[in-house]
């Protein structure tokens, strides 16, 4: 789904927990209305595909196409799609800076997470529109990592944000991706942007638990603590210790965590 050496946060269990939670009710809900019968759709970045497949079950007979960068990460999106019996969805390794499709193939685009991880959101929203077709919709849904709140602050996970927004952007993406969404489509072109926010919350004890698993996890895990440890942002022992605060939050009674996420329905 990016054109980077590596997709920053990797494949390890501690991020994929997240990406296979995903459901158009928790992720794509502002986009759910204009999924009907027949239609088209291009999914970039689709990872392993659960989000994929909700669509593909909500526009069939229509065709899906789910595309990403990653090979192995579409095997299991693959799979995800023939347990659901589904054949009107394929999967390909494509570059959302250059998608290999004619110009208005597609009645709707739609990317999740996507265009923060990547150097040139604007191109990609470019190319996500010249494969619309005219009057169709390009959506994308990004998270606001700088707008995120969560309580207790326990001073061990004091670091997590500022670690992972060096990290991030260092390797050429953007954290507060939400927010710069309605500037990044003008620029590619759109005059008929809708934007909307909404958040992910986590506050009961089993969200809780999973939520800190998979970002205390993923920060002495996954590629993204390799790469803060291998560029100097932080050392194994910060990153364990930012790991503990998570835990710590997670086991607060009264702890809650509110993930803010821009989104935005544009027409070609």
């Amino acid at each position: 789904m990016i054109r980077m050496t590596v997709y920053l946060h990797g494949h390890h269990p501690t991020v994929l927990s997240s990406h296979t939670w995903r459901t158009i009710a928790n992720s794509a809900a502002y986009l759910a209305g204009h999924l009907r019968e027949g239609l088209t759709l291009l999914d970039v970045g689709c990872g392993p595909g659960t989000i994929t497949a909700e669509f593909a079950e909500r526009v069939a007979p229509g065709r899906v196409v789910a595309v990403d960068a990653d090979e192995g990460v579409l095997e299991r999106a693959r799979e995800h799609a023939a347990d659901r019996g589904l054949d009107n969805v394929e999967f390909a390794v494509a570059d959302v800076h250059g998608l290999a499709f004619p110009d208005g193939t597609f009645d709707i685009v739609h990317a999740h997470q996507v265009l923060q991880h990547i150097a040139d959101p604007v191109r990609a929203l470019s190319e996500m529109r010249r494969v619309c077709k005219p009057g169709g919709i390009v959506a994308s849904r990004e998270a606001d990592f700088g707008s995120f709140t969560w309580y207790p602050e326990p001073p061990a996970m004091n670091d997590w944000l500022p670690v992972y927004t060096e990290v991030a952007r260092a390797n050429g993406g953007e954290p507060d991706g939400g927010r710069r969404l309605v500037s990044w489509a003008r620029e590619a072109g759109f005059t008929d942007v809708t934007f909307t926010s909404t958040a992910w919350a986590f506050a009961t004890p089993e969200e809780r638990a999973w939520w800190a698993g998979t970002w205390g996890g993923r920060m002495v895990h996954s590629t993204v603590a390799d790469t803060a440890v291998e560029k100097g942002h932080a050392t194994r022992e910060e990153l364990e210790r930012i790991a503990r605060g998570w835990q710590e939050w997670a086991a607060a009674p009264d702890g809650v965590f509110t993930a803010t996420h821009g989104e935005i329905l544009c027409r070609a």
